[in-house]
């Protein structure tokens, strides 16, 4: 598998069902002790309903599957999943390139405490940690971090 194959593209309405399972997936097998606040069918249904219709959504997409997601508000970073067969092919770093191209004025991000792999990601693509919290304000209740990227001038 080599990133290379893959077209980053904007999402589409029938891209939702195959994201949400991307995130889905990912998201269990990068996080296993985190209670995930949602159960399938509102993950779905956020995907349909919310993400891609109302943000920059991105997909990354292999053939007619699926594989990444991207999700811009503005300058908040707030999705960054690929499926987990797709975990340290290059991808996460063509979804930084582009984050960086769309918001070139710097980002923003969530993460949590216990996502090691997340952390040395966001660090090693210029995020530096901006806060730390209890998790009290996220829906998992799992302590977390916020980054920020700010281009070099």
């Amino acid at each position: 598998m080599s990133s290379d194959d893959v077209i980053l593209r904007r999402a589409r309405s029938a891209d939702a069902r195959a994201a949400a399972d991307v995130w889905l997936r990912s998201y269990a097998a990068a996080l296993p002790t985190v209670r995930c606040a949602h159960d399938e069918a509102d993950v779905r249904d956020w995907f349909d309903r919310v993400l891609v219709p109302h943000y920059e959504t991105w997909v990354a997409v292999t053939g007619d599957r699926v594989v990444g997601l991207m999700v811009l508000k503005g300058e908040e970073l707030k999705q960054l999943y690929l499926a987990p067969e797709w975990y340290g092919q290059g991808l996460g770093d063509r979804f930084m390139s582009l984050a960086k191209q769309r918001q070139p004025g710097g980002l923003s991000l969530w993460t949590f405490q216990v996502n090691g792999p997340a952390r040395r990601f966001y660090e090693r693509h210029g995020f530096t940690e901006a806060e730390r919290t209890d998790g009290q304000r996220n829906d998992e209740r799992e302590p977390d971090i916020r980054y920020l990227w700010k281009p070099r001038t």
